[in-house]
This record gives C-alpha cells, structure tokens and sequence, in this order.
C-alpha cells in the first residue's frame, strides 16, 4: 500500500511540474485572451454555485439522519435503564452487568483516578458508542441495545501500565 501511495505521490507531482512548466512558458507569449477569459469567468462563476448547491444538499442528507440517540434528553419518566459506570486503574465498576433489548440505556461515566475512554463494543468488536471517564465529571451515553448477546466494555484512553487488561462485560438479554 506504501508503495502504491509513493507512485501517486510522484505521478501527481510530475503532472503538477509539468502544468506550471507549460503555464509559465505560455505566459512568455502575447496574445488577446479578452473573448476566451470573459466565458471563461462566466464558467468559472456558474461552477462556483453548482459546487456550492451540491455541497449544501450532501452536507444536509449525511447529517440529517444523524445515528446518536439524544444525549441531553431528560430519561426520567421511568423508562430507561440506568447504568452507573466508574472507571479505575485498571478496571470498569458497573452497578449491573444484567442489561434489557429495547429500552434505552443512560450509562453514567464517571472515573476515579485519571482519565479513561469508556467504549462499547460487540461481540465482533465493532464500536457501538463512547465517551469519556473523567474524575470529578460524570459523562452520560446513551445507547438502545437491539440484539441480546455479550457486549464488551474497553479503555480507549491510554491510562498506565494495564491498560491493555482494562476490560469489562456485560450481558443484554431479550425483554
């Protein structure tokens, strides 16, 4: 892959020597570029506006249907399941390891120590959400569980020496 990188690299560079090399040689020349210059402006403008439409409506559609679930809705209405979740050298405490398909899930993310990343994955290691585990700073995640299995909790955060050990489990069970 290094190498493939390298080659482009190199192609582009000496596609770019080649366009000022030509750019400056032309330029040596005299010649009336009023006609062409004034289409070309135009086109330029026209281009202009089509790139930004464009970029607007891309920008609108990829955000639009944004995948977090809200993280400053207040869940108290009873139908949530909370999850205090305290981080430290080098383990996760959770106040329950038991966790219901279907009902959101407030994880509350605070640490004890120094600062750690607080990661939810499954069971194929695929990140589901995260956030930080500060001292003095409770953190809030919330995240809907759709599939019942064994879910896993790692550190994201370099926090010293076992970091790597900094592992935890829990289990989301059918409602």
């Amino acid at each position: 892959m290094q190498s493939i990188a390298w080659s482009i690299t190199l192609f582009g560079m000496v596609a770019l020597i080649v366009v000022f090399y030509t750019v400056i040689n032309s330029a040596k020349t005299q010649e009336d570029y009023s006609s062409f210059s004034g289409a070309w402006y135009s086109f330029r403008t026209k281009w202009f506006y089509i790139l930004i439409t464009l970029g607007v409506i891309l920008t609108y559609l990829t955000l639009k249907p944004f995948p977090i679930p809200s993280q400053t809705k207040d869940y108290s209405d009873g139908a949530e399941q909370v999850v205090d979740v305290v981080g430290h050298q080098w383990y996760w405490d959770m106040s329950t390891d038991k966790i219901i398909t279907g009902k959101p899930v407030v994880f509350k993310v605070a640490s004890e120590d120094v600062n750690h990343g607080f990661g939810i994955y499954d069971d194929n290691l695929n990140l589901l959400g995260q956030t930080q585990a500060m001292p003095e700073y409770t953190n809030k995640l919330v995240y809907t569980f759709d599939k019942p299995g064994k879910y896993h909790i790692l550190c994201l955060e370099y926090c010293g020496l076992a970091h790597h050990g900094m592992v935890s489990d829990f289990t989301v069970e059918a409602n």
